[in-house]
């Protein structure tokens, strides 16, 4: 037990789009009014505990709308020895793409409303004994949580803030 628990406590997520509460450049917000070219984050994930069978990502945004929170981007289903999601792979990727806020399967990057002060976008990766293809496609972040109750291993957050 010893061994699992400091194994785990090893797990971490990168991101090379930003540091550890850094800002997210425009490239990876969303389009249009918000000022980016919404191409998904780029993730990386080391020292997965030995039990892992699946990798989510998530991202999200606790503080969108008032508070609220919204979710942004979720990819599930991915084999753990991937290790990595590139910049621009939210849809490519071997994985199932869950719902984001506006009920689509997709990216959506960052796209806080002009003058509030810069949001805080968590990217999550979140380690599962559940086996790849073992999700249903097309879950939103309620339902992903709750097909996820007893299954995580650990999970690691990076924090990226981007305002406008």
């Amino acid at each position: 037990m010893l061994a699992c628990t400091a194994h785990a406590a090893s797990f971490s997520v990168t991101s090379p789009a930003f540091e550890d509460g850094g800002t997210i450049a425009a490239r990876y917000a969303g389009p249009g009014v918000c000022g980016g070219e919404n191409v998904s984050l780029p993730v990386a994930w080391h020292d997965l505990p030995p039990a892992t069978r699946s990798v989510v990502v998530t991202l999200t945004d606790p503080n969108g709308p008032k508070g609220i929170g919204v979710t942004h981007w979720i990819a599930y289903n991915l084999a753990p020895e991937a290790s990595k999601l590139d910049a621009g792979a939210a849809i490519s990727a071997p994985a199932s793409v869950g719902l984001n806020m506006t009920k689509a399967a997709a990216y959506r990057g960052p796209c806080p409303p002009v003058g509030d002060t810069p949001h805080h976008y968590l990217l999550t990766v979140t380690a599962t004994d559940l086996a790849p293809g073992v999700l249903p496609a097309g879950l939103d972040y309620a339902a992903l949580q709750a097909r996820l109750a007893g299954h995580t291993l650990t999970g690691s957050t990076v924090i990226g803030r981007y305002g406008r």
